[in-house]
């Protein structure tokens, strides 16, 4: 009886360690979604200074949906993003017009700013 009760403490204990482990291993997963990091610390001259265009995502039917995402803020086309309007998405480009300024935000990959990440070709 003694020998069932300290395996079942073992058992106990074990399957408490495990959870633990799979627990602290889980918090150190990245979330493969999540936009590449571009500045690095060596480049700290380099700060954006404008909108930052994330992602974009457009319909392929016609006359489907345009959607980006500019600084977290998800707009469409036509919609009004800090004072200015969304006139344009592209697949790698949005532009805003405010009164006679027109601003095109351009996607970057890692590549372009010393990163790692390549984009995956598109499948269609």
């Amino acid at each position: 009886m003694a020998e069932a009760l300290i395996f079942a403490r073992h058992l106990v204990a074990g399957a408490a360690l495990s959870l633990v482990v799979a627990f602290a291993h889980a918090q150190s997963l990245q979330d493969p979604t999540r936009p590449p990091v571009l500045s690095t610390a060596g480049d700290a001259g380099a700060v954006a200074t404008g909108p930052q265009l994330q992602s974009v995502l457009i319909s392929r039917q016609p006359g489907g949906r345009h959607v980006a995402v500019i600084d977290g803020d998800t707009v469409r086309l036509g919609d009004q993003y800090k004072g200015a309007r969304v006139t344009r998405i592209k697949q790698n480009e949005v532009e805003l017009v405010r009164g006679k300024e027109h601003q095109v935000l351009k996607l970057t990959t890692a590549d372009e700013t010393d990163g790692a990440v390549t984009p995956v070709a598109r499948r269609r």
